[in-house]
């Protein structure tokens, strides 16, 4: 029987704009559109039910044509969506310009609609019944911060494990009051910056203080360098593989924490997870789409096949 995942956090409508010849800041650039469902915790919920989980999504969204998009969206990939539908609201939407190679300029995020997902709204019978009847807890940090500390407790209360996506700087400090809840935080070095309030030469010292601050576990991603994961006993790095054809790095991060999520409910150590991890996202960089519409388990082994062994720091 697969294992359950309950994903509490954003699914909203992606729009990103890309540059078509060398960024002009400051100016107007030739360009083209696109819109697709998105979202971290929603990116993340796709990608394990392509890969074999039972996933369930909550969360907040608005009766316009956006929500039905991320609706049949979710319904395309085989998630069991019970969204909080707000029938006067707008879904919330994530707008980025990109560059040529599909690195980030810049982005807009009209996310006002997630400050509704309430902690009262935990107790609704059947988000308990959820909680009661899932292997995993993933969040993210799109949802208020009295929220994600409910999410923690509730999540502790059932005896169920709790990973998180970061989202973004400003967005991870919400996880901050909860830290000592959660057993597995995906994020960025920018991220890690924002939530320590340090950036040290070594990477590895920010291990130390996420520590310090009662996490139990994390992946720090460093781009194309290599990223740093821990838990309470080790230090790991990994070399991401090279991937020459980049079409986009949207939702690489978040393919990144289902990859490693989906190896260590498999029973899979940390420096195995985070090579499943980095063969997720490699996959996804490839795509033009925040997820990878191809993602099956047998492409996810033929990845894996290139990515180096995970290094123990200490």
């Amino acid at each position: 029987m697969a294992k359950k995942i309950l994903v509490l956090g954003g699914a909203h409508v992606d729009r990103r704009g890309r540059i078509f010849g060398e960024t002009a800041p400051g100016a107007s650039n030739p360009g083209a559109w696109f819109e697709e469902p998105g979202g971290g915790g929603f990116n993340a919920a796709r990608n394990l039910a392509r890969l074999g989980f039972d996933v369930k999504l909550i969360s907040p969204r608005g009766g316009d044509p956006s929500g039905e998009m991320v609706a049949e969206a979710a319904s395309h990939a085989g998630i069991d969506d019970k969204p909080f539908v707000f029938l006067d609201r707008k879904t919330p939407s994530y707008t980025a310009i990109l560059e040529r190679d599909g690195n980030l300029v810049i982005a807009l995020a009209d996310m006002e609609l997630y400050k509704l997902f309430v902690p009262r709204r935990l107790a609704i019978r059947a988000v308990r019944n959820a909680f009661e009847a899932t292997d995993l807890v993933l969040c993210d940090a799109n949802l208020p911060a009295e929220t994600l500390s409910a999410v923690t407790a509730r999540a502790s209360f059932c005896g169920k494990p709790v990973a998180a996506i970061a989202i973004s700087p400003a967005k991870v400090v919400r996880l901050k009051p909860c830290l000592a809840g959660i057993d597995h935080l995906f994020l960025n070095e920018a991220e890690a910056a924002a939530l320590t309030e340090s950036r040290p030469d070594d990477p590895r010292e920010w291990v130390s203080e996420l520590r310090a601050l009662g996490l139990r576990s994390g992946v720090i991603t460093r781009g194309k360098r290599e990223l740093i994961a821990f838990s309470r006993d080790i230090i790991i790095s990994l070399q991401p593989p090279v991937v020459d054809n980049v079409a986009d790095v949207t939702g690489a991060g978040d393919l990144l924490a289902a990859g490693i999520l989906a190896a260590l409910l498999a029973g899979h150590d940390l420096g195995e997870a985070v090579r499943h991890g980095a063969a997720a996202a490699a996959i996804t960089v490839q795509s033009p789409f925040a997820t990878a519409e191809n993602l099956t388990p047998e492409l996810l082994k033929t990845m894996l096949a290139l990515v180096p062994e995970a290094a123990i720091l200490s």
